[in-house]
């Protein structure tokens, strides 16, 4: 008895650990986002601000266009979202249902392809576009996105759609339902979950990306709101500190918002007495 709660203990100590290690930066970006200069500077800095203002959020709005970069990111992302999960998830029910050689070989390259670097991929991908006339676009920026989300949204919506018992399509089939019609009318509304949690992975990577949207955008009105964001640094390198926090904070909260939406429909219990036992 003892061992199990020393163990449990050790558990939820791990954890706090673990959830404190993740929320440092977070909240020391809130703190520093409402400093003013004069405690940016100072020797011995504090968690909790001793003058807060919002002159870093008023700075960083004269600075740089962040609100058009917001609409860029918002609109890249979300693009980027519902174009991958329509092509993944009939992708991955074919994928899950098909146990064939080929079924397989496609889920192995599936994960193989994530551990290729971003640096391997970026000049083929910027010849292709170029050829394509897409550079300093946002649409070839968003192929570049659904290209580079699908394989790990492939995974994820293969293992749900194995996770959807095969008597519920066999009993479509009998009544006389299609592969499509099974699909759109049976398994993807037992998907939502998965759906949602995939569509939601797509868009905060496309949404934090970095790399590609610095390459592919070359004028500023094209540039999504992580590349504006190094505009806070100066050539030497020396970054203004306040107004940077704040809009790096103002950049956290979409992804934030969103989660804290739809974390409620995450969840596997959808299944739950779908198949009588």
């Amino acid at each position: 008895m003892r061992t199990s709660t020393s163990g449990r203990v050790g558990q939820y100590a791990a954890l706090l650990a673990y959830l404190v290690f993740l929320a440092f930066p977070f909240l020391w970006l809130i703190s520093t986002a409402f400093k003013s200069p004069r405690e940016l500077g100072s020797l011995h800095p504090t968690w909790i601000p001793r003058d807060p203002t919002l002159d870093n959020f008023r700075q960083a709005f004269d600075e740089q266009p962040l609100l058009r970069a917001a609409g860029n990111s918002l609109l890249a992302a979300l693009a980027a979202a519902v174009i991958a999960v329509l092509i993944a998830t009939p992708a991955a029910y074919v994928m899950a249902r098909r146990r064939t050689r080929l079924a397989k070989a496609a889920t192995g390259w599936v994960v193989v392809s994530q551990a290729f670097p971003l640096v391997l991929v970026i000049i083929p991908l910027f010849l292709v576009l170029k050829n394509l006339r897409l550079i300093n676009s946002l649409v070839g920026l968003v192929m570049v996105y659904v290209v580079w989300a699908l394989p790990f949204a492939l995974w994820m919506l293969v293992g749900y759609v194995r996770a959807v018992p095969t008597e519920l399509e066999e009993a479509a089939a009998v009544d006389g339902a299609g592969r499509l019609r099974t699909l759109v009318s049976v398994t993807a509304p037992l998907l939502a979950p998965g759906i949602v949690a995939t569509a939601l992975f797509a868009f905060i990577t496309a949404w934090n990306e970095f790399f590609f949207a610095l390459v592919l955008l070359k004028t500023a009105d094209r540039q999504t709101l992580p590349v504006v964001l190094t505009h806070f640094i100066g050539a030497e390198g020396v970054a203004d500190l306040g107004p940077l926090a704040a809009a790096a904070f103002l950049a956290t909260l979409p992804s934030l918002v969103i989660f804290a939406i739809i974390q409620r429909r995450v969840t596997g219990g959808m299944l739950t007495g779908a198949v009588k036992s």
